[in-house]
């Protein structure tokens, strides 16, 4: 019987220029299921901001093993440099311990 892994959701918000790069840094980390880079419009993380009111974000979306969930956290926060720069937010959600599963 196959068991499946405990998931966590870790999510940055992020100057926009900065996505692709984290995408590209933390895509292999070991323990990363699934990573995802969207864009978004922000009115109060970033200083810069290109539409009036608004500064255009990254949204990034990564499903985890949640055993690995603190090398995959430390490594989106290097990857977004928020131990030097003021440039988003990165947060975790607890363990996600229900999924749906498909039978046939």
């Amino acid at each position: 019987m196959w068991i499946k892994p405990m998931l966590v959701e870790i999510g940055a918000l992020v100057e926009k220029n900065s996505g692709q790069l984290v995408l590209q840094t933390v895509k292999d980390v070991d323990g990363v299921i699934c990573i995802t880079v969207e864009t978004g419009r922000s009115s109060d993380l970033f200083s810069e901001r290109q539409f009036g009111d608004f500064g255009e974000a990254a949204i990034v979306s990564i499903l985890a093993d949640s055993s690995k969930k603190e090398d995959v956290f430390k490594s989106l926060f290097e990857a977004c440099e928020l131990d030097s720069k003021n440039q988003g937010l990165i947060f975790m959600t607890t363990d996600i311990i229900k999924t749906a599963e498909r039978t046939s």
